[in-house]
């Protein structure tokens, strides 16, 4: 691939995304305040903001993005949606399921105009790393969006690794499944890594899966549970990936 044809398409792919947070945002607020008296939880606002990724990952012919595994046969049952992470790209491909999620996500983001008030439209969660009230005031926010009976994502490595290994899990997904008694919903996904290079606001080719694994049910667990609760989770998610990479689970779309 030409890095001249990398770059047009690269510009086409962000001027498609630029076009698509102008009309959304408009019709996100819009949204939000038509369906704030019955929607608690900003279910239907936020699934829309989810679309935007849908339409640019269509109109972008580097790439290939896939869903599989069993989906919930309920989108209204809260989860605890947890993922490994190797890009930013990460968070176009799982927006591509078909249900609504709250994600936890740097405050940084909510800072960014247009961005951030989308962001914020949507009912997504800012957390502040390294300070500690900030962190309990995201959790809290999590508790609620669960108790309104929406999902909240989580990337439990805390942050994209630089290596093809998984960086260890933080607690707080797992503590926080088991104080609100849902269960975790594991996710993985695979290829993401060559889509957007970390320093190069250029596209690359991908052909990306994410798989969607058997909730993990977190009735009469303790907080003493959460080490192994979060060490079974890795381990499931880190041996999925590599069943994916070497090609013995179908990545067809179910």
């Amino acid at each position: 691939m030409s890095r001249l044809w990398q770059s047009l398409v690269s510009v086409w792919a962000w001027l498609v995304l630029v076009g698509c947070i102008l009309v959304w945002l408009p019709l996100m607020a819009l949204l939000r305040l038509v369906t704030a008296p019955f929607d608690r939880g900003h279910y239907a606002v936020g699934y829309l903001f989810r679309q935007i990724p849908v339409v640019m990952a269509g109109l972008n012919p580097l790439w290939r993005f896939r869903v599989t595994g069993t989906m919930p046969a309920d989108p209204r049952r809260p989860y605890v949606v947890v993922s490994n992470h190797e890009s930013f790209v990460d968070i176009l491909l799982i927006s591509h399921l078909p249900w609504e999620m709250k994600w936890l996500s740097k405050a940084e983001l909510f800072r960014i105009p247009v961005l951030g008030w989308l962001l914020r439209l949507a009912g997504d969660i800012p957390i502040q790393r390294g300070f500690g009230p900030s962190a309990a005031e995201a959790i809290a926010k999590c508790r609620e969006v669960l108790a309104n009976r929406v999902s909240v994502m989580i990337f439990p490595e805390g942050t994209r690794s630089t290596t093809a290994d998984l960086l260890p899990f933080k607690d707080g997904a797992f503590r926080l499944a088991i104080d609100a008694g849902v269960p975790i919903l594991p996710l993985v996904v695979h290829g993401t890594s060559t889509a957007l290079r970390k320093h190069d606001w250029r596209f690359g080719r991908s052909t990306a899966v994410v798989r969607v694994l058997e909730p993990i049910e977190t009735a009469g667990l303790t907080p003493a549970d959460v080490p192994a609760l979060k060490d079974r989770v890795r381990t499931l998610i880190v041996d999925t990936r590599a069943e994916l990479a070497s090609g013995r689970l179908d990545p067809a779309p179910r």
